[in-house]
């Protein structure tokens, strides 16, 4: 593995200490000048180093270690050896989701999503969606606290917790999962091919507001949003072959 390595770490005081051992015993380049990026830090920080790397002309693989709560997506952290797992690590690419929003008041945003878009009620009441798939309403009214569509990557994270589908890494599948559906009652969501493109329209917008979030950035009051993937921004995550991260979400099917 190339010494051109650049060091990223959560400004969180276990980061910052693990960084400083890794700064003395490691030689590190600007991120410019950089072929992989070793990121420090919990899921949240691997999350917004993977957004920075769809900002860049040019994205770089990142291998991280959990200096965090979960870190699913982290390797364990370690000093020791650290350009053998570099070397031995296996790549996995991450498809995320291009989410394009338009607002009641007429304003575009556009984000992407690793994990998730999820669609939240801002008040107490319901909110009213309708979702389309493929130009095609497969709903005209799903009632409910909100919903998401996850990747595979995100399918164990908030997808689950809403009783979402695990989807294997390389399934090429998107998780859609409704969060509290009062109507249709027994609708629990679908899975749908990754060359879906998903529209979801709010209905009673101004008396029902949603937001949409990408990951960790919010839109309120949305009134449409579409959903694709985008492979022209596809990531790319190392992991120590012990930890892979296929792995570790097929046996998240067998945790009790």
């Amino acid at each position: 593995m190339s010494e051109l390595r650049a060091l990223v770490a959560s400004p969180t005081p276990p980061a910052q200490a693990a960084a400083e051992e890794l700064r003395e015993r490691y030689s590190w380049v600007p991120i410019e000048e950089a072929e992989v990026v070793v990121a420090l830090g919990g899921d949240g920080f691997m999350l917004q180093t993977l957004h920075a790397m769809i900002d860049r002309e040019r994205t770089l693989p990142v291998f991280g270690m959990n200096l965090g709560t979960v870190g699913f997506l982290m390797n364990d952290w370690g000093f020791e050896k650290l350009d053998e797992r570099l070397v031995k690590a296996r790549p996995f690419r991450v498809s995320p989701l291009r989410m394009n929003a338009v607002t009641i008041e007429g304003d575009s945003f556009r984000s992407h999503a690793i994990n998730e878009v999820s669609f939240l009620r801002e008040t107490r009441q319901t909110a009213k969606l309708e979702i389309a798939v493929n130009d095609r309403i497969v709903l005209p009214e799903l009632v409910c606290d909100g919903m998401l569509v996850a990747t595979p990557a995100g399918s164990t994270a908030y997808n689950l917790s809403v009783q979402g589908p695990i989807l294997p890494l390389g399934s090429a599948m998107l998780a859609m999962t409704p969060i509290s559906p009062f109507r249709p009652r027994r609708w629990r969501g679908a899975i749908l091919p990754d060359k879906a493109r998903i529209a979801i329209r709010v209905l009673e917008a101004e008396k029902r507001p949603v937001s949409a979030v990408a990951d960790q950035r919010e839109v309120r009051e949305v009134a449409q949003v579409d959903i694709a993937i985008d492979h022209e921004h596809d990531l790319t995550l190392l992991f120590d072959p012990e930890h892979a991260l296929d792995d570790r979400i097929t046996m998240e099917q067998f945790v009790a």
